[in-house]
């Protein structure tokens, strides 16, 4: 493939991309909401961006914000692309007016070429796999130096990229730099064509994590409002086809532990009126966040129907169920709930993140199920076991501080890449 024919592509899904978005806002509107960003129409931002950081959706967007916090204390003038409005809303919450946002534009050359007359970035960081041909073509036009951070390439995305080889080589090598979350990451892209002298292996800054100080007050006095002693699950970042298992997971454990409450997060809040439907027909009783229903010892489920406020779930529940696992999704962060000192339990099905879920069972911070079935007994043991609860919650906590200080790498790259140099960084010692 050339990339005038990926071009060509792309031009012809145009359309079809602008269908989609006006069909998703019939249940979230905010996809119709400033949609000629996505062609580069809008006004210049309010002042020129010196670096422009791209961040798919909320995921991503979570994983940046140590680094977003960093950039901003040495000064510098920041443009978030997102291209989902979760992901938009997530920076909002957590950043407010301090950086600036734009929905990504479509990637063909003119629509490229019209943003970065408007952004007018020194340098653009793209995180984790979002790796888009003509945005790295048209930046190297411009002298606009190109880094990935906290990569991450699934076996599965390898063997994508391995039937367009040259393609995907020519496009990778525009990357001054990549900071590979893992040697095994950094050897599929040097597989894929990648010279090893622009590869960093840093770790992953998802390790980094540092909660806000007001989550644990806040997280007491949520768990009083649950119940402090009956057992709390939460399933988190939940996806289409899941909740169903999860739900009748939950009804198999309560029928051991009647008082029982699952704390249920689905992934996109374009479902959560879906899910809260989904949560009565089975007929079990709900509570919603959103509008502070009161969660009584009758209450069965929970419903997280706000943005942002995972961390504060976890840190008020016992175990944790990390979503997109049960279904082919790829799973989601395993972190934050281990950070939290949860043991953690996921489906068979987390690709995505298949280094994180390897140190974290190997370490026994965690365990992967193979179905609903085996997910339920996992948690009638964590729940009726304290001791055993704390054991591999302190495990998961150690893993978070033996793995941590990426972003220091990361930082550093960034600040060479800045200075116009090559960007090289040593390889974590751990």
């Amino acid at each position: 493939m050339s990339r005038r024919l990926y071009s060509l592509l792309v031009g012809l899904l145009i359309p079809l991309a602008l269908l989609r978005l006006a069909w998703r806002s019939r249940r979230a509107p905010a996809y119709r909401e400033r949609w000629r960003e996505r062609l580069a129409l809008e006004p210049a931002p309010p002042r020129p961006a010196e670096l422009w950081v791209h961040a798919v959706s909320v995921g991503e967007v979570q994983a940046a914000l140590p680094l977003l916090r960093h950039l901003l204390r040495r000064g510098h003038n920041i443009l978030v692309t997102t291209t989902t409005p979760t992901g938009a809303a997530r920076l909002h919450d957590s950043l407010g007016d301090a950086v600036q946002h734009r929905y990504t534009p479509f990637d063909l050359p003119g629509i490229m070429r019209r943003f970065l007359d408007r952004a007018q970035p020194r340098a653009v960081l793209v995180m984790e796999t979002e790796i888009w041909p003509n945005m790295l073509a048209v930046c190297a036009e411009r002298g606009i130096r190109s880094m990935l951070i906290n990569a991450r390439l699934s076996e599965r995305s390898a063997r994508r990229y391995a039937w367009v080889a040259g393609f995907s080589a020519e496009t990778m090598r525009r990357f001054a730099c990549i900071a590979a979350q893992s040697e095994t990451d950094a050897g599929r892209f040097v597989r894929l064509g990648v010279e090893p002298g622009r590869i960093a292996v840093t770790g992953s800054i998802k390790f980094d994590l540092r909660p806000p100080a007001s989550v644990t007050d806040r997280a007491e006095a949520l768990r009083r409002a649950w119940g402090n002693e009956r057992p709390v699950w939460v399933a988190a970042s939940t996806r289409e086809g899941e909740e169903e298992q999860v739900l009748a997971v939950h009804a198999r454990v309560r029928a051991e532990m009647p008082t029982a409450l699952l704390v249920l997060v689905p992934r996109h809040p374009e479902r959560f009126e879906r899910v809260g439907a989904l949560v009565r027909r089975q007929g079990l009783s709900l509570a919603r966040r959103s509008v502070q229903e009161p969660c009584g010892a009758d209450t069965a489920v929970y419903l997280g129907d706000t943005m942002g406020e995972l961390a504060l779930f976890f840190a008020a529940a016992d175990v944790a169920f990390v979503g997109g696992s049960l279904v082919p999704t790829g799973g989601h962060n395993l972190l934050e709930p281990a950070a939290a000192g949860l043991p953690v339990v996921s489906g068979p099905h987390t690709f995505n993140f298949a280094e994180i879920t390897r140190l974290l069972c190997e370490r026994g911070a965690m365990l992967q199920v193979a179905d609903a079935q085996a997910l339920t007994r996992v948690l009638l043991r964590w729940l009726g076991d304290a001791a055993e609860r704390a054991r591999v919650g302190e495990e998961g906590r150690r893993v978070i501080a033996e793995n941590s200080g990426a972003l220091d790498r990361v930082s550093a790259l960034v600040d060479v890449c800045l200075a116009g140099k090559r960007p090289r960084a040593p390889k974590p010692s751990h």
